[in-house]
């Protein structure tokens, strides 16, 4: 993915409610969204906390082009004039934490600040004991006021066990979130309601299949293919529901709940239907995507970052091409009692061997300011965790569910790729998932086989 995206999220509940509370505040109340020139000569704000460490490194999960890249890029300008701190910065990109991180955490050559998603970031860094707790950072202030950055961002985004390492401490901030959902053209399909059972969903999925082509799917993205069944098994066993059976070291679960057959038979009722453009399975990322927004397909189920990726993929193009993007929750199948939509917060972090931990801290406090934090919709396209600023067209009908406070907010695949440094998924999981998203596996062999290799992968661990 080229771009995370964050959302203002409402009504999740915490063990601690505490700064942002519940997020019912909607978004867009402090002023209008500025464009990128205007954000990027706007003045720098006063940081309130000044260290007296004077540098610091990090590696970067952008590049320095893309818009959070520029949008970074303004901030270490802006604080090495403000605050006098120096930003040493390793742009590296989506692997870096397992190509660069994770080998140096043995080492003395080790970067002071990193980010990427909670789930990540605990997969390759936590779980071996390469971070350090961040509860400090909350309390600090950001520059606007007596405003700290607990008072801004909302302890529904943060204050949950997938930001929490083995002492309880926080492991990340975040400064985006990422969800997922279904993205159609509003232009080319002018006369489209949302579907609201899944007999409406695949009614409109004939219906685009008939004209030419339903869904979008870069298959070579194993965590994309899962996005269908986990959101599927989510409504039916809710929040925790997965993760539980993956920690099921009998791995009995995922035979004894049936929700996890019923998820299966709708996936294998997307296989069979036919309902993937013609080789989906069969490209690179992002070649299937382009081929939606080209209009090839009616459908794409992707994350939230899918305007800003497929944007500037358009742009490249030239031809002046544009999309009217319009998105859409999977219905709540029949039987299912969760009413849930998938979250995942993009976390700055600070590493347990980090040289200059104090400078890394004030500017994760210093980002959070909202002159700063407005480059996320400015730039970016996409929203950031302050409930105050602008929500981009895009995203309105995402941030809209999102401030849904009914439904039940889940951490993208119930977190599972988070556990056992992601081998679970990665051995287990993803796999069988394929297989079955493929139409080479049949719901009750999806069942029969996962159960087994979930206790066999708990076997080898010793």
């Amino acid at each position: 993915m080229t771009a995370a995206v964050s959302l203002v999220l409402a009504g999740c509940g915490s063990s601690n409610d505490g700064g942002g509370g519940s997020r019912n505040a909607p978004a867009g109340d402090d002023g209008k969204l500025v464009g990128e020139q205007e954000y990027l000569s706007a003045p720098c704000p006063e940081p309130a906390v000044k260290p007296t460490q004077k540098e610091f490194t990090y590696w970067s999960m952008w590049t320095k082009d893309e818009p959070q890249g520029r949008v970074l890029q303004k901030a270490f300008k802006c604080f090495e004039e403000k605050a006098g701190v120096k930003v040493n910065v390793q742009w590296l990109g989506r692997k870096f934490l397992t190509q660069n991180v994770a080998p140096a955490l043995n080492t003395d050559t080790v970067p002071d600040l990193i980010d990427q998603d909670t789930s990540q970031v605990k997969a390759a860094v936590v779980d071996a004991g390469g971070t350090q707790g961040l509860d400090d950072v909350y309390t600090m202030k950001i520059g606007e006021g007596d405003k700290t950055v607990k008072d801004v961002i909302p302890s529904v985004l943060y204050d949950i066990p997938q930001n929490k390492d083995k002492d309880g401490k926080f492991f990340g901030v975040p400064y985006e979130l990422l969800s997922n959902g279904w993205w159609y053209d509003k232009k080319k399909q002018k006369d489209f309601k949302e579907p609201k059972t899944t007999d409406e969903l695949f009614a409109a999925l004939d219906k685009a299949k008939a004209a030419g082509g339903a869904i979008a799917q870069d298959g070579d993205i194993d965590f994309y293919n899962a996005y269908f069944l986990t959101q599927i098994a989510e409504k039916y066993v809710g929040k925790g529901g997965i993760q539980g059976a993956v920690e099921d070291k009998t791995g009995a679960k995922w035979a004894s709940e049936p929700g996890f057959l019923k998820a299966a038979q709708y996936v294998e009722k997307l296989a069979k239907g036919k309902y993937f453009i013609d080789g989906w399975d069969a490209g690179k990322f992002p070649q299937i995507q382009q081929r939606w927004a080209d209009g090839e397909a009616a459908f794409l189920f992707v994350g939230s970052w899918a305007p800003s990726e497929t944007r500037e993929y358009l742009g490249k193009q030239g031809g002046g091409a544009s999309i009217d993007y319009g998105s859409f929750q999977f219905p709540l199948p029949e039987g299912a009692t969760h009413d849930t939509i998938e979250f995942l917060p993009v976390v700055w972090s600070v590493t347990k061997k980090a040289k200059n931990p104090e400078a890394a801290k004030a500017f994760i406090a210093y980002f959070t300011n909202k002159d700063l934090a407005r480059g996320i919709p400015a730039v970016g396209d996409n929203l950031h965790p302050r409930a105050e600023l602008p929500v981009p067209d895009d995203l309105k009908q995402l941030n809209a569910a999102f401030t849904d406070t009914k439904k039940e907010k889940v951490v993208f695949m119930d977190s599972i790729d988070s556990l056992v440094g992601g081998t679970y998924v990665k051995n287990v999981f993803y796999p069988l998932n394929n297989d079955l998203l493929k139409g080479k596996i049949t719901a009750q062999q999806f069942i029969d086989q996962i159960g087994p290799k979930t206790a066999d992968f708990w076997k080898n661990q010793g």
